[in-house]
């Protein structure tokens, strides 16, 4: 659950701030990425240097990177770039902050705009611990989706022993996998993605394509292995990187993705076709580069096979979701192919629709299920498109 996962780690100024290592250390041994965000005062009790090496990324403490150059570090980037964000060990003082939403520091910056998961381990005296101001801060953040992973019992810096004592980096390492494994709501399923455009081959220098970057398809793909399905991610040409926990088939033309979907497809659960196939290929496509002796040059087209109608023909158990892009008369078209296709949804989204279609980084979508209920949802990065697509999926699994 946590192999690939991009961690951030926030360590505040408390003595088991020297425990963070040990953390850092458990989360690189289970696989994760992780980056490193300190205040000022836990570097009384660890040092950069410490937490740097063991996580093999800088680590982040200010606003400003060079004063001279104006460099600054990127708290919102930073962020986007979390999978969850953990403040291990978080003292009494940060957890007041958090509730006040304060941004006085890089820390509590980089808080605000996290959109990921976010755990608290709190660390501080027994009395601090207990004190009603501290429980009702704790309180606050439980309602508003943060998970605490409570201190444990044992002696104290104070010389006391009771409650308020850091959580062991095991359990802590322990505690949020077991929070993605509950999250792990396609566990056991296959899913088989396509993502990207295909090329059909006019010589061996050019082609027939389209502009799709892949970016929707390998989102969704992202997000399905993160719930814990079984992902085939069967890819056009793109140049993008290969989402953690998947299985790539990179293709070429219409008939490559064919034959790879075709040897998967029985033993899926979800197909989810997000490629922009070709409709069309060459003929005959020539051996040898075509130079250009005149004027005008045409080319003599056929149907590819349609790879979507192929599904539907040939579905079993199999939940089938395709993508319709449109220009116009975009729901009409879009119910039309989710009748001819055999779909159970189809996704709807139109180049008239301003950050969505090819090659950005938004996508604004409508799903169409078989009884024609329709879901619209607003523009959103397509990593919050791709949990959308799959919470529908999964309701109709």
């Amino acid at each position: 659950m946590l192999n690939g996962k991009n961690v951030l780690l926030a360590v505040t100024g408390s003595i088991a701030a020297y425990k963070s290592a040990l953390i850092v250390r458990e989360f690189i041994k289970k696989g994760a990425n992780v980056k490193v965000i300190m205040t000022d005062s836990s570097c009384e009790f660890i040092t950069p240097l410490t937490l740097s090496t063991l996580s093999k990324n800088p680590v982040v403490k200010d606003f400003v990177k060079d004063l001279d150059s104006g460099v600054w570090n990127n708290h919102v980037d930073l962020g986007l770039w979390a999978d969850f964000m953990l403040i291990a060990p978080s003292t009494a003082n940060t957890l007041a902050k958090l509730v006040g939403g304060n941004a006085d520091t890089f820390l509590l910056a980089t808080y605000l705009s996290a959109r990921c998961p976010v755990f608290v381990a709190p660390a501080m005296d027994l009395d601090m611990f207990k004190h009603p101001s501290t429980q009702n801060n704790l309180e606050v953040l439980k309602s508003r989706g943060v998970m605490v992973i409570q201190p444990e019992y044992g002696e104290l810096a104070s010389g006391l022993e009771g409650e308020g004592r850091l959580a062991e980096p095991e359990n802590i390492i322990s505690f949020i996998h077991d929070y993605f494994l509950d999250l792990a709501s396609l566990r056991g399923k296959k899913i088989l993605i396509t993502a990207g455009p295909t090329y059909e081959a006019i010589d061996p220098v050019r082609f027939i394509g389209n502009h799709s970057s892949g970016k929707m398809g390998f989102a969704i793909a992202e997000i399905a292995a993160s719930r814990g399905a079984e992902v085939v991610l069967v890819s056009g040409p793109v140049s993008l990187p290969s989402p953690d926990n998947v299985e790539r088939i990179d293709v070429t033309s219409a008939s490559d993705m064919l034959e790879q979907v075709s040897k998967q497809y029985t033993h899926c659960d979800v197909v989810i076709m997000a490629a922009a196939v070709a409709d069309y290929a060459v003929q005959q496509p020539s051996a040898s580069k075509i130079k250009k002796n005149t004027s005008v040059f045409s080319l003599e087209l056929e149907k590819t096979k349609d790879i979507l109608h192929f599904l539907g023909e040939n579905k079993n158990k199999q939940l089938l979701i395709g993508f319709a892009l449109e220009t116009d008369n975009e729901v009409e078209n879009a119910k039309k192919k989710l009748k001819a296709k055999n779909l159970d949804a189809i996704v709807l989204n139109s180049l008239n629709d301003k950050g969505a279609g090819f090659a950005t980084d938004t996508n604004q979508i409508t799903v169409i299920k078989r009884n024609n209920k329709m879901i619209s949802f607003e523009l959103k990065h397509k990593l919050d498109v791709a949990k959308d697509i799959l919470d529908v999926a999964e309701s109709m699994l």
